[in-house]
């Protein structure tokens, strides 16, 4: 049987991650462990969170995490999810300057104050709702899903990655944001799939399903 490993690093929704994986993986174990010869052991590894980032590496580096990621992101499947996706990149601006683990260029950034939408109303920070998600280039993950549909998200930074190529989807809020990124066996999305709905759960099937 497959196994599907989710980190447990203290800051996630490791519950509704875990069931929806189960729910939509055929013949697929899932794991939620912090051990890492557990996640190594898995074939492929997601990655969640929520909370501050500073506390997200905090506990990735207490718990020797930090470099299970990094060589888990060298030979498998990784999906980061909120959390998950800015803790990837270089640093991010939230609480001062604080380094993440550099798999991806780029940096995290809060969006600015007194944002409005085409009509001219006040937008709120964070960003929580259901909000349209455009792919920018074709990839697995993206089978069955259109351009347009909506996504859950709940978030007050976004990245803002060095290299265009990386970015697999966008987003507006107003203007467009980097929602999903994308580099060889890498893929992560600042939405929750596991509060999606439908189109979550197709996204998590077709990770399950992926070989890059």
């Amino acid at each position: 049987m497959r196994q599907v490993a989710v980190i447990d690093y203290g800051m996630g929704n490791l519950h509704s991650i875990a069931k929806a994986l189960q729910h939509v993986g055929e013949d697929v174990e899932v794991v939620v462990s912090a051990e890492p010869e557990v996640i190594l052991a898995a074939e492929r590894v997601v990655f969640p969170g929520v909370g501050a980032i500073a506390d997200c590496m905090a506990a990735l580096q207490r718990l020797g995490l930090d470099e299970v990621i990094r060589r888990v992101a060298a030979d498998r499947p990784l999906l980061g999810i909120c959390l998950g996706l800015q803790a990837l990149l270089e640093e991010s601006e939230e609480g001062g300057r604080v380094r993440c683990l550099g798999l991806l260029p780029g940096r995290v950034v809060r969006f600015s104050a007194g944002l409005r939408d085409e009509h001219g109303l006040p937008l709120k920070i964070p960003h929580m709702g259901w909000n349209q998600v455009w792919p920018t280039r074709s990839h697995p993950l993206w089978e069955g899903i259109d351009a347009g549909t909506r996504f859950y998200f709940v978030h007050s930074y976004y990245a803002k990655p060095a290299r265009a190529e990386d970015v697999a989807a966008v987003c507006r809020y107003p203007d467009p944001f980097a929602c999903a990124l994308a580099r060889d066996n890498l893929f992560a999305v600042q939405f929750h799939p596991e509060k999606s709905q439908w189109a979550g759960l197709r996204l998590l099937q077709n990770f399950l399903r992926w070989t890059p």
